[in-house]
């Protein structure tokens, strides 16, 4: 199914998926929301967000509201193909972690944020009190708040777990949650619910081709800062397990660590069925491109005997996807499109 890729379209899928007594009632404002356990009020609809990460942005310009936006930040790949004018409008602060004080200079009414790491307690871009203290609301996103401690090393030693667990497997509900929720605090409830209904369709399909095979498995490989050091990998339970699900199969990767580092030894010992290169465009390491890892897999003399590298089962996938977002089921169907070539066993 082509995705839908302008407001006009999913007006009009609205229209024709939603009778109308489904539409949601009107923003009556001041609005509270419960975001994360924490109390968030919205005197009126934002003019001027600052999105902290990709997935954060690109909700708001599926919901055609990248006018009423300062800024975004921290943007591991590309934007989405068919959001590349929405976000032209936008100002870029950084591709990377920015800075309070650049946040701050947008002068913001709000921040939305996808990770703990840009929005949290321990994260060193900003935490919510800072703009509490100014009167910005803020919003995280629901799934990173279902990413828990490892406060008693529950993985083991053989992985770092230092980015948290997630105890159960991620689903697109959670996104889902947010795009209403997001949809709510802009008075777009209509456009929320077309690309809701829009994405449910999609991800329905893949599940309808794709039948469960308990042989199937994939390994997600992030990056790497070089060939002799540990992956970075995707965990069990993260949205990877998530697409792999939809696939059919399952992670490789049990661990409840939501971003392991492994060394080539267990990932060998795996004996993933497929292996999935993300393509990172950020460029901080010389393993984050997707061609790069393909070959140190084709080249290593102890790698290149795995049985997926010698039959050519290697995927390639934006790294984005690895992370709960939209770009998540983008991914599952950028997959989908090289597993129907592959010579599975």
């Amino acid at each position: 199914m082509r995705p839908i890729t302008c407001l006009a379209a999913l007006s009009g899928l609205a229209t024709v998926l939603l009778t109308p007594a489904a539409w949601a009632e009107a923003t009556t404002y001041p609005l509270t929301i419960d975001n994360c356990g924490q109390q968030v009020t919205f005197a009126k609809a934002p003019e001027r967000a600052v999105a902290l990460g990709h997935n954060s942005a690109e909700i708001l310009y599926l919901l055609g509201l990248e006018d009423r936006m300062a800024a975004t930040a921290f943007w591991p790949n590309r934007v989405l193909a068919e959001l590349e004018a929405a976000h032209a409008k936008v100002e870029v602060l950084t591709v990377e972690f920015p800075t309070l004080e650049a946040i701050l200079a947008q002068q913001p009414d709000f921040v939305p944020a996808m990770l703990v790491t840009l929005l949290g307690p321990d994260s060193k871009v900003a935490k919510r009190e800072d703009f509490e203290k100014l009167g910005i609301p803020t919003y995280l996103s629901p799934s990173a708040c279902t990413v828990v401690a490892d406060t008693q090393n529950r993985t083991g030693s053989a992985v770092n777990s230092v980015y948290g667990l997630r105890e159960s497997l991620w689903s697109m509900d959670l996104l889902y949650q947010e795009i209403d929720e997001l949809a709510r605090i802009y008075d777009v409830q209509d456009r929320g619910q077309a690309l809701i209904a829009d994405l449910k369709g999609r991800e329905a399909a893949l599940r309808a081709e794709f039948a469960r095979r308990d042989d199937l498995t994939f390994l997600f490989w992030f990056s790497s800062p070089s060939p002799s050091d540990d992956a970075y990998l995707a965990g069990g339970n993260g949205p990877s397990g998530y697409i792999a699900d939809v696939l059919g199969g399952s992670n490789a990767l049990t661990t409840e660590a939501e971003w392991p580092a492994l060394g080539w030894e267990g990932i060998m010992a795996a004996q993933p069925t497929v292996i999935v290169a993300a393509q990172v465009d950020r460029k901080r390491w010389g393993l984050d491109e997707a061609q790069t890892k393909i070959e140190f897999l084709t080249t290593d003399p102890a790698v290149s005997q795995m049985d997926a590298v010698k039959a050519g089962r290697i995927a390639v996938m934006s790294g984005a996807s690895m992370n709960p977002s939209v770009h998540t089921l983008y991914g599952a169907e950028e997959l989908a499109a090289q597993l129907r070539s592959f010579d599975l066993p």
